[in-house]
């Protein structure tokens, strides 16, 4: 598991292009995205420590109020590797089964939801460098491949295979060429 800095410097360097104190405090207070991720980050980090509590609770705090003024719905049980990124806020929401992998970038719109009932019953596991276009709604239990982009305004119901672009409703794939290109600043 990775240490809670290590992760926020991920965070920041998919956001920024490098790591620097000047950097962090820029997109932490005029990045809503970045935000949000590094109080998500600090929530995780503090839950379970017992003589932190009252530092968890203002975190939580800060947490909460973030995703109400952003527009962002990120329950704290949700798994998100390191090198997340939000390009633009609102309108998105990740159920609470989600898992997340490393160097991911969403966008504003993007539903990852659960399913309750069929075959696909469950929440979706996102693999590692996957781009998701603003719009673009995953739901139930699928797995979506490493470097796979999705449309904008795709809606994906089932599993997706690395290296894959998807679109359209119901989403199908329609090239090879994967997510190369929206996923950058992998070098940290």
């Amino acid at each position: 598991m990775e240490s809670f800095i290590s992760l926020v410097r991920s965070d920041l360097h998919r956001t920024h292009g490098s790591v620097s104190l000047g950097a962090f405090f820029h997109h932490f207070f005029f990045t809503p995205g970045f935000k949000l991720i590094f109080y998500f980050r600090l929530c995780k980090a503090l839950s379970g420590k017992r003589f932190l509590w009252p530092v968890s609770i203002l975190a939580r705090f800060l947490y909460w109020r973030s995703q109400i003024r952003y527009g962002i719905g990120i329950p704290l049980s949700v798994k998100i590797g390191p090198g997340f990124r939000i390009l633009h806020y609102n309108c998105i929401f990740i159920h609470e089964d989600v898992v997340i992998g490393k160097n991911c970038t969403i966008s504003q719109g993007v539903s990852l939801g659960h399913t309750l009932r069929g075959k696909s019953k469950g929440a979706p596991r996102i693999g590692d460098r996957v781009y998701i276009a603003p719009g673009a709604k995953i739901f139930g239990k699928i797995s979506i491949g490493n470097d796979v982009a999705v449309g904008a305004n795709s809606v994906v119901t089932h599993d997706v295979p690395d290296l894959s672009v998807v679109v359209g409703i119901p989403g199908h794939v329609i090239s090879d060429k994967g997510s190369f290109g929206y996923i950058t600043k992998t070098d940290y």
